[in-house]
């Protein structure tokens, strides 16, 4: 099957492939020798699918585009404070290469020549030798691969670059640049000679869409506020003196370069990268505009065409009237729970949890009719939850803790967990919280502890006789008597398997202490039995095992073989018949 977006990008890259205006950017002498017919489109998902058509595996230097990344890495490494004082982050409303600074003497921002010589500038003055290394390295992890330099064209830079020496002598002149001018722009021209692709672009794009996270190698480039801010400056300046007009059309923050490059970046969504080398007056790829200006469109991609329901966040809410774990309870225990399901309250939700939807759950945790004893949230379906909906979230439950006297629990949240320890991080005064790896395992402690409050759980060490099984049901005194003649005791430590699948079925089981669990092999739990209850009875229909039993405490129970069975059952058919009888309302 083709996929829906493959088709569109091919769709795109056959209209204009046959855009032939624009022209090769000749400043740098090198990068009059591309190939003008290269065309190549990239897109990244933020779960790490990368589409593409055309020469996207076409290799043409990175350019002005490093400079967003080069950037992020200056926030990461050297940190936002130290990078404000040195570069400013408004448009320019110049050319890029512009030979001007603010009203404070520091460049405009880090997206035109001045504010990227400048941040590599910042990088040389702590890193020195090493810094176009330890640049190259972090474009490499934005990129997921590592980069490498193309020499010629980073002579080229070197050698014409007189118009950046300028900018830099300026920048020097007011102590934004270090002594060794030349070493910290030998830096810049280097990080620009890097060699991408637009699958590159889309993926390092990508890596910004998802919160620093690269989703090719799942590792964590920088930190979020870094891509916030890093972000925030692509969509006012990142595309030049035409960022006006992308942010209006396109709204996506984006970067572009005189290579031919355009990456962009849509925020929990996708990375773009875009190459064709002719440019229009701008600086900018004519065909890489037309793409994303098209991509936004067709898809309503605008970073400000957001329209969201905040109460999808809750996928479901109920108490445990007609809901019920898989531990199978007795009569009492049973209706222990049905006579107070209100106390217990799950809520599951669904979606990346964000500031406005914690608002809309934390108030339909308000509005319970009364404060239940234990309330579940069920994480299963969230991807991630931001900061601020974390403090929130947290707040709500500090405040339901202290105030209701709620036992809040925490399900369905993965090993490590980012949410879990987003949580723990925003406050001090953290409620007690327990946590279950499923709700349906989370259901069950709250059972256990309603059942509890209201005075099941008999401590009584009595074995529960066997004429108190369903099995057993309706036989006399005389037919039970004979049928304890033939069962044996059977003793089971805690974590010993007593059933396993695809063997034999020769006994079935009376459970008269302790509890067991019904598994698929896999590991998935079916049901939990506690005493009182049969298990292996498949055996009298079947003659192998379907799943796996488990003692989950010290069990005793009686066990009943098959060829005891049959030997009861020749000698008393109406035993036998009656057990069938009682097997079949069991399974009814």
């Amino acid at each position: 099957m083709l996929l829906p977006l493959q088709l569109f990008l091919d769709k795109c890259h056959k209209t204009f492939s046959e855009d032939h205006s624009g022209a090769l950017a000749d400043y740098i002498p090198e990068l009059a020798n591309a190939n003008p017919s290269h065309f190549g489109i990239s897109l990244a998902t933020i779960d790490g699918h990368v589409y593409d058509i055309g020469d996207s595996s076409a290799p043409f230097t990175i350019q002005s585009v490093s400079k967003a990344f080069v950037f992020a890495t200056a926030l990461e490494l050297i940190g936002g404070e130290r990078v404000e004082d040195r570069i400013g982050v408004e448009p320019s409303g110049e050319a890029f290469n512009s030979i001007r600074l603010n009203s404070q003497n520091r460049p405009f921002n880090p997206m035109v020549n001045a504010g990227a010589i400048a941040c590599s500038g910042l990088i040389y003055e702590k890193y020195g030798a090493e810094s176009f290394e330890l640049i190259r390295a972090m474009l490499g992890k934005f990129a997921g691969r590592e980069l490498v330099i193309d020499q010629k064209v980073f002579e080229s830079e070197n050698r014409t670059g007189d118009r950046n020496r300028a900018i830099a002598w300026l920048l020097r002149n007011y102590k934004g640049l270090p002594e060794e001018v030349e070493k910290a722009l030998e830096v810049y021209f280097q990080q620009c000679s890097l060699i991408v692709t637009s699958r590159d672009l889309a993926v390092m794009g990508a890596t910004l869409a998802n919160g620093g996270v690269n989703p090719i190698t799942n590792e964590q480039v920088i930190g979020q506020n870094n891509v916030a801010r890093t972000l925030a400056v692509m969509t006012s300046s990142g595309m030049y003196d035409y960022a006006g007009e992308w942010a209006y059309r396109v709204g996506m923050p984006a970067k572009s370069g005189v290579g031919g490059g355009i990456v962009a970046a849509l925020p929990g969504q996708l990375g773009v990268g875009v190459f064709s080398p002719l440019l229009d007056s701008h600086g900018n790829s004519v065909r890489g505009l037309k793409v994303c200006e098209t991509l936004s469109a067709q898809f309503d991609l605008h970073m400000l065409n957001v329209s969201a329901d905040v109460r999808t966040s809750v996928f479901a809410s109920y108490d445990l009237k007609n809901i019920t774990s898989r531990r199978s309870r007795s009569p009492d225990e049973q209706k222990i729970i049905e006579q107070n399901h209100k106390d217990v309250k799950v809520l599951e939700l669904v979606g990346s949890l964000a500031f406005s939807t914690v608002d809309y759950i934390s108030r339909q945790i308000a509005d319970f009719e009364t404060p239940p004893q234990i309330l579940i949230l069920d994480f299963r379906r969230v991807p991630n939850i931001t900061l601020a909906a974390a403090r929130l979230l947290v707040d709500c439950l500090v405040n339901l803790r202290k105030h209701a006297k709620t036992l809040i629990t925490l399900t369905g949240l993965e090993e490590p967990s980012k949410i879990w320890e987003t949580m723990r991080s925003v406050q001090e005064e953290f409620p007690q919280i327990w946590r279950f790896p499923s709700v349906e395992v989370g259901i069950e402690w709250a059972e256990d502890q309603i059942i509890y409050r209201y005075g099941g759980f008999s401590i009584s060490p009595q074995l529960v006789a066997l004429d108190r099984f369903r099995l057993t049901a309706g036989l006399g005194v005389e037919a039970r008597n004979e049928l304890s003649k033939l069962v044996t005791e059977k003793l089971y430590s805690s974590g010993e398997q007593i059933i396993k699948a695809d063997e034999q079925a020769d006994a079935l089981y009376f459970l008269q202490s302790g509890m067991v669990s019904v598994k698929l092999p896999t590991g998935v739990r079916l049901a939990t039995l506690s005493p009182g209850k049969e298990f292996g009875e498949m055996a009298l229909l079947d003659n192998k095992r379907s799943a796996d039993i488990w003692a989950d405490t010290k069990v005793q129970c009686l066990e009943l073989t098959l060829s005891s069975y049959n030997y009861l059952k020749d000698r008393h058919p109406e035993i036998g018949e009656r057990i069938n009888q009682n097997l079949a309302a069991i399974l009814a």
